[in-house]
């Protein structure tokens, strides 16, 4: 029997159609959990003491590419091969994904976690505008627009109290912003038209970012400071044990992050998603100094509530516009896309969180 991993995970079983995932939902649950609350610390502690932004990111896009061949070459799962007329289709998407990775790891370097996790969760505020204004979709309504005004205040708010501000951090968090909402606007919808499979997105995404690393190497000097330490380095494990576990962290993201949407439902991802980001938050309060004052993380969580309405308020719009009136089950969720509109439909719900793995895959 196939993988349950692969593209095609539903069976039909005396005439009712069933997700494999179902039978190791839970433990997916708990592995995408650990992986994607974990990760930004994990990366905030790598970063501080091997402080080379493209190196480190680089060293994971080396990871998931070796990982992902190897695996697919002991038949262990199902990638697209790597083509050159799908590395030109994919070469902005490539660019805009690494970028995204690129300024986080910068973000985190200047900044801590929690002004990582504000800006991460306030992309709705641009999402939705740059959805009407360029998308051509409709205009937020209520409920949504309130969620939106949630996510301001306590943007806001945490940006006023933040006793860590420096320009040069919240340069790289704009930046980082803006990023990330141009590439859940606009280069989602590309790639999901290209026809590659799971496995084969990580790997063009990685491959292809791996390609452009050294530009960026040069273009932002950091070269000259990777060949001085280089001359110096006694390789300590404190230093190479973070590494290496930035780079496991990143690739456990990856299958975890796909593997958890296949298994569970889209709302229950979305949950799971937001659980993540308050799971981060108490980590990062507990094991060290590294964080906001006490209305800082107030205004944290403020934030983190309004991107839940944000998220119920898209997700019961897009089950009533594929006519599901938003009463869908956890099973209507999960069946099987047969049409190439319930594929589109599909695709625009996922638009929102789809980023969620890529950009937690850093």
């Amino acid at each position: 029997m196939a993988p349950w991993y692969k593209e095609n995970t539903s069976v039909k079983l005396f005439g009712v159609n069933i997700n494999l995932g179902d039978l190791t939902a839970l433990p997916l649950a708990v592995g995408y959990a650990l992986c994607s609350s974990l990760l930004a610390i994990i990366n905030k502690f790598a970063i501080g003491v091997f402080p080379y932004p493209s190196l480190l990111t680089s060293l994971q896009y080396l990871t998931c590419v070796v990982a992902v061949i190897s695996s697919g070459q002991f038949k262990l799962l199902v990638h697209d091969p790597i083509r050159w007329d799908m590395i030109k289709k994919f070469i902005p998407a490539a660019f805009v994904f690494y970028m995204a990775i690129f300024t986080n790891t910068s973000l985190l370097r200047y900044a801590n976690v929690d002004t990582f996790i504000i800006f991460r969760s306030s992309t709705p505020l641009l999402v939705a505008f740059a959805d009407y204004l360029f998308r051509k979709q409709p205009w937020p309504g209520p409920y949504t627009l309130g969620s939106l005004v949630v996510i301001l205040v306590g943007a806001v708010g945490y940006v006023f109290t933040d006793s860590q501000y420096t320009v040069r951090a919240y340069t790289w968090a704009f930046a980082y912003l803006f990023t990330i909402t141009f590439e859940m606007v606009y280069i989602k919808h590309i790639v999901t038209s290209l026809g590659l499979n799971t496995w084969g997105f990580v790997l063009y995404n990685n491959f292809l970012s791996l390609l452009m690393a050294p530009v960026f190497w040069m273009i932002t000097g950091e070269f000259r400071e990777t060949i001085k330490a280089a001359s110096t380095a006694t390789w300590e494990f404190g230093i190479v044990f973070p590494v290496l576990l930035s780079c496991a962290f990143g690739l456990a993201i990856s299958f975890f992050g796909f593997a958890c949407r296949k298994a569970i439902s889209a709302t229950a991802f979305t949950v799971l998603g937001v659980t993540n980001k308050l799971l981060t938050v108490v980590i990062n309060v507990m094991i060290w100094d590294k964080h906001a004052s006490p209305f800082g993380v107030l205004c944290l969580f403020i934030t983190i509530v309004g991107g839940v309405m944000y998220q119920q308020s898209t997700v019961k719009q897009n089950f009533r516009g594929g006519g599901g009136g938003g009463g869908s089950s956890k099973r209507e969720e999960q069946r099987p896309l047969t049409s190439p509109k319930d594929v589109e439909a599909h695709k625009d719900h996922e638009g929102e969180e789809g980023a969620e793995t890529t950009d937690e895959h850093q």
